[in-house]
């Protein structure tokens, strides 16, 4: 149950002062609806109001505090005019500005003949300046109430900065003092002010350059971090003391998948296999993530696993993000496992009537090896006589409560997760710390490299001249565009006006595939492609995962500006898979954002998917480079794993420390350190995490 200390601070919103009814789903949009949410509403800039010059020396594009003289009021004779306020000091006049103001109240707040405080941008109108909408007016004498550094907050429409501002004030003064959790030699060392302070220290900016950079927002990360990976071990150890069952085999099959294989494995498969046999052979829960690069044979060291389960008389199941994929890996896997004999069938939505009737009966009974689908698999329908092994493709695809539905289909159900997005360490030591994981860091022989070029959309004559030269040479083409189709409020290249452009030149070569089709013309367009009826596959990103087709030479993505790292990486792997040299072409719009020609750079520089994992941690941050945003996965208020890096050995190290010399958090810091916990919320991400 979360601390009577912290009430004050998940209190909803309403109950702070000035937000009511019709302000709370502003805020509840902008930040959440408790006071703590906006406590972690960091300001993302500063208004620096200590500049106080004379008028004479007020310059324009600069925003200055004034102390004027209240002149005259010069109310507009037509309402399109504004309304002027005639101000002055010893050195020069300057009008103040208001657009649709009432007369009265202006009158009220700008008395002729009296001082006033103004602060605002100063612009200058037939040589006289003036401030458009001061931001301040004040008497002299409360003069203290404008903030010479004013923190700049993110906002939503609707809001203002000051009703922001001054929402984030009321919230701190609710911050209660809580006993220091924090390690007291290493606080020293670190000369980092306390939780308190800091916070109140991060929503009062002294200058710009201290805001991602100052030593309450460090101290503050590692808060964060340190209850984050307390979380995590708290997990891992329940999830050792989670009864699992030993599967061991004399390893028969695999030893004859192994010599019907037209390959070796890698020593980074076999390494991974030796992993993954011994989580099975212990007598506790196997959770294990295998991350390896586009092409790295991931699949493969499933089925080997999948083998050891299957001869020990259990069942295994492999579940796939789309039906593209399953239906890939159920192409790749059916000859292999029938030839050793074994049942394996794929199930997904599509499949109706008797022979889903009998696929599922086949499973329940036991009489069915292997089964590989989609979300299907954990339908309520689906039964298994002893499911004991998961393999999860893609799995930041599937969320907690989809792994739990089909984890739940068997006992004490050992899980191997499988990503082909290269994952860097501090995510994975983030988002992952409570599995284990193997990598894949070698690519299968044969794998040709991939050369990869940027060009501008300008010169669309040129690359279809070379693509109609490629074509001659019998090459098949993935052409990508980032939309369907055209919509009025975008100029980037729709899929569907792409193939007709492509249809005029290269005929009925040109196939078309998005995600809005029919999954059997879905089906037809991968196997025109497939067999080479057609040459040309337009396509949106549902090629990302799943196609493998390896007389496809040549990638296309149009836009390439628009996308992430990883995606782009992933695209590039759809080639490559053959014998012949292959292209991929990033076709941009200028003008280039820097970090959009960074992302050009690294593609063109590496096809290093670790390198190139860590470079997009770098331009793009944490939040969304795992994809699709899963319940479990950490969203940090505070922490930037690409500039805290260096803090989570060190939060790692504590939060293991702290629980060797307190495994029930019971002792004065333990007690502390559970207060950290509920502040983060990371009570709830640790129930959840156990799946």
């Amino acid at each position: 149950m979360r601390p009577q200390c912290l009430f004050p601070l998940f209190a909803p919103i309403t109950t702070l002062p000035g937000i009511g009814p019709r302000l709370a789903p502003l805020f509840q949009r902008l930040v959440g609806g408790r006071v703590v949410d906006l406590l972690w509403h960091r300001p993302s800039g500063i208004v620096d109001r200590r500049f106080s010059p004379k008028i004479v020396d007020a310059p324009a594009g600069r925003i200055a505090t004034l102390l004027v003289r209240i002149e005259a009021h010069l109310p507009p004779d037509t309402p399109r005019r504004p309304y002027r306020v005639r101000c002055s000091d010893e050195t020069g006049f300057l009008h103040l500005i208001y657009f649709h103001a009432k007369e009265d109240w202006l009158r009220r707040q700008l008395p002729t003949g009296e001082q006033r405080i103004v602060s605002g941008l100063v612009e200058r109108f037939n040589e006289t300046p003036q401030i458009t909408h001061p931001d301040h007016v004040v008497a002299p004498a409360d003069r203290e109430t404008i903030q010479a550094i004013e923190p700049v907050y993110p906002l939503t429409a609707g809001l203002f900065a000051k009703q922001v501002g001054k929402a984030v004030q009321a919230a701190l003064a609710q911050v209660p003092d809580l006993t220091e959790w924090q390690d007291g030699a290493w606080l020293r060392r670190q000369n980092w002010p306390g939780w308190k302070t800091a916070l109140f220290a991060i929503h009062h900016p002294t200058a710009a350059d201290v805001l991602d950079d100052s030593p309450a927002r460090r101290r503050l990360a590692y808060d964060e971090l340190l209850a984050n990976q307390l979380a995590l071990i708290l997990v891992r150890a329940q999830m050792r003391r989670l009864k699992g069952r030993s599967l061991q085999s004399p390893g028969l099959l695999r030893a004859q998948a192994l010599s019907a294989l037209p390959f070796a494995l890698t020593a980074a498969q076999r390494r991974a296999l030796d992993e993954v046999d011994a989580d099975m052979r212990a007598p506790y829960r196997m959770l294990r993530l295998l991350q390896g690069d586009v092409g790295s044979g991931k699949t493969m060291v499933g089925f080997l696993a999948m083998l050891t389960v299957v001869e020990a008389g259990c069942q295994a199941a492999l579940m796939a993000p789309t039906e593209i994929l399953a239906q890939q890996h159920f192409a790749t896997l059916r000859p292999l496992a029938e030839g050793l004999g074994l049942r394996i069938a794929l199930l997904t939505g599509r499949g109706k009537g008797k022979a889903r009737e009998a696929l599922l009966a086949a499973t329940a009974a036991g009489n069915m090896d292997i089964l590989i689908g989609t979300h299907a698999l954990f339908q309520q329908d689906v039964t298994f006589r002893d499911l004991a092994f998961v393999v999860i493709d893609e799995q930041h695809r599937f969320g907690v409560q989809q792994r739990m539905d089909l984890t739940g289909k068997g006992q004490a159900v050992d899980v191997l997760a499988m990503t082909a997005t290269p994952i860097p360490r501090t995510l994975l030591l983030t988002a992952y710390g409570d599995m284990d994981w193997s990598r894949l860091d070698e690519r299968p022989p044969g794998r040709q490299p991939i050369e990869t070029r940027a060009l501008p959309l300008a010169r669309m004559d040129e690359i279809v001249a070379g693509l109609r030269r490629a074509l001659a040479d019998g090459a098949r083409v993935y052409w990508v565009c980032p939309l369907i189709e055209e919509t009025p409020d975008t100029d980037l290249a729709a899929a569907e006006a792409r193939h007709s452009h492509l249809a005029e030149i290269f005929g009925e070569m040109v196939g078309l595939i998005h995600g809005r089709m029919k999954a059997a013309d879905k089906d037809r367009a991968m196997a025109a492609f497939a067999d080479g009826t057609i040459s040309i596959l337009v396509a949106t990103t549902v090629v990302e995962v799943g196609m493998d087709v390896p007389e496809a030479t040549i990638m296309v993505i149009e836009h390439a500006e628009r996308f992430g790292l990883a995606q782009l990486h992933q695209l590039r792997g759809r080639v490559g898979r053959g014998e012949r040299a292959s292209t991929c072409l990033l076709l941009y719009d200028s003008p280039l954002s820097e970090t959009a020609r960074q992302r050009l750079d690294v593609m063109r520089n590496t096809d290093d998917g670790f390198v190139i994992a860590e470079e997009d941690l770098r331009l793009r941050g944490g939040g969304e480079i795992l994809g699709t945003r899963q319940s479990g996965t950490p969203e940090f208020k505070i922490a930037d794993l690409a500039r805290d890096a260096d803090l989570l050995d060190v939060c790692r190290d504590d939060a293991r420390l702290a629980l060797e010399r307190d495994k029930d958090l019971s002792s004065a810091r333990g007690t502390a350190l559970r207060t950290l916990l509920y502040l983060f919320e990371r009570d709830a991400a640790a129930r959840t995490l156990r799946a």
